[in-house]
């Protein structure tokens, strides 16, 4: 008999071997998995179909999220159907269990006003640190730098924030206005930016390559001295909601996948093609874009609604 971890490891072992799945994707699969093994009467090659809806009503009464079932569902599913194939089981006992229901949530929107004054007061910050220390050198200069351009880089191309912030410094090319991405799936795609992010990414890049070569050996394009060598996720979250507050953001309207969605929207709102918006995203299915579409609608209803004469009636 195999054993809970080690079905698990090939499993995740194939998803990064043959799909190219990325580390985040690979880490909630671990989670799901881990957690149906610690609460599974039986082991994971030998769990029923009765089980597994067992355990569906556990993480119903236990008050999760209908999507955060649903996605659990989806990592039992595939598990299951890599045990299949490789021959450690005769069924998928996952497959005919219905997902729960979930109601489609529009994103969080920020205006192109609250984001003008959150671009103009980093880049201000980033200026009057820099007149302060008199040199891009100096830490409290680079950080300012630092964060003025990942805020432009985000808003200007909608990268995810893994994404972004595990950039490396070959994705910017001097001189061209795109950077190269490469995103879920291993997938690579060529996201344009604008003049304000290609500005600050050379006001960046410049200062940080100024430093002494032992301060600048790194492959990454947001360095730090943590563990995976870049600034993290979490980090970034962090500094984004700091200067957001400062800017009048509430810290709960704002967070990176916040600044993705408001590039989106506002390109849409502006006429841009869905197609383009889709490519840029790195989105493999357009139903996926569409979901800013549904953003306007709602935006034009409310207009509507508060804004029509026969409203007030």
């Amino acid at each position: 008999m195999v054993s809970d971890p080690i079905l698990i490891n090939q499993f995740l072992e194939m998803l990064a071997a043959e799909r190219g799945a990325s580390n985040n994707t690979l880490e909630s699969y671990a989670r799901d998995l881990d957690h149906l093994s610690q609460n599974s009467s039986a082991p994971l090659n030998d769990i029923t179909r009765d089980q597994v809806r067992a355990y569906l009503a556990l993480l119903q009464k236990n008050g999760l999220a209908a999507r955060t079932q649903a996605r659990k569902l989806s990592s039992m599913r595939q598990f299951f159907k890599f045990l299949y194939g490789e021959g450690l089981r005769g069924d998928n006992p996952a497959l005919g269990i219905d997902s729960p229901r979930i109601g489609q949530s529009l994103p969080k929107l920020l205006s192109e006003d609250q984001v003008n004054e959150l671009l103009k007061l980093v880049e201000a910050q980033a200026q009057n640190k820099l007149a302060q220390n008199k040199s891009a050198q100096n830490k409290p200069g680079l950080k300012s730098l630092r964060l003025h351009a990942l805020i432009e880089l985000l808003y200007a191309t909608g990268l995810r924030v893994t994404e972004l912030v595990s950039l490396p410094l070959s994705a910017v090319r001097s001189g061209q206005p795109y950077i190269f991405v490469r995103g879920k799936g291993n997938k690579e795609r060529l996201v344009p930016m604008n003049d304000r992010a290609i500005k600050a990414l050379e006001v960046y890049i410049e200062a940080m390559t100024s430093l002494s070569p032992s301060g600048n050996n790194s492959k990454w394009l947001f360095p730090s001295r943590g563990a995976k060598g870049h600034l993290t996720r979490h980090r970034f979250a962090q500094l984004l909601k700091k200067t957001g507050a400062e800017a009048g953001i509430l810290p709960s309207q704002l967070s990176p996948h916040v600044l993705r969605h408001a590039f989106a929207t506002h390109l849409l709102s502006r006429g841009a093609d869905l197609r383009a918006v889709q490519k840029m995203l790195g989105h493999s299915d357009i139903t996926t874009t569409q979901i800013y579409t549904h953003v306007l609608e709602e935006r034009l209803k409310s207009r509507v609604q508060h804004k029509h004469p026969l409203s007030k009636a």
